[in-house]
């Protein structure tokens, strides 16, 4: 069994807006700046010939001049929130690529996650926090309602292996598929 992800790796401008955002909100444990990135589907823990057979069609997407852009923040947890993001300004180009790439992963064998997709970039993840600590990060959150960064072109996707170390995750690339 292989834990991955295919996903969007972001540029070093991107990921510097998005540092800055980490710095202004107050999260209990940030995400490691250098694993920001965009999931497409999450595979979950896959068995290496369904990896494969993935693998396979991934190969396959295509989606050239997919541009795209980041819009707004926001908490995933309603009242005790676990997860601080920001959005995707909405694109059907990428809707539609993911859309792909899901039937490809299900078809392969992958156990995919039955939650609707909601594109975002995971600023950090955590245990619920004590009420004033979440009321000062929903306060802070709206602040930071009128986000952007990007516009960026998107030239492939990645495919990521995701590995426990420590603290932290950590993501290993498998493989590159070049989008044009």
């Amino acid at each position: 069994m292989i834990r991955a992800f295919l996903g969007i790796a972001l540029p070093p401008d991107i990921r510097g807006a998005l540092q800055v955002q980490q710095f202004l909100l107050p999260l209990p444990r940030k995400v490691e700046p250098e694993t920001l990135h965009l999931t497409l589907v999450f595979l979950g823990d896959c068995p290496e010939p369904a990896l494969e057979a993935a693998h396979e069609g991934f190969q396959t997407l295509r989606s050239p001049g997919l541009t795209l852009s980041l819009q707004g923040l926001g908490l995933f947890g309603k009242d005790k929130p676990r997860v601080a993001w920001a959005g995707v300004s909405p694109s059907p180009p990428l809707l539609a690529l993911q859309a792909k790439a899901e039937t490809i992963a299900r078809r392969a064998g992958c156990p995919l996650d039955a939650r609707k997709y909601h594109p975002h970039v995971t600023l950090g993840r955590f245990h619920p926090p004590a009420p004033p600590d979440a009321m000062r990060l929903e306060r802070a959150i709206a602040m930071g309602a009128g986000f952007t960064a990007g516009p960026w072109q998107v030239p492939d996707l990645t495919l990521w292996q995701s590995r426990p170390g420590g603290k932290t995750l950590r993501y290993d690339v498998l493989a590159t598929y070049p989008l044009a």
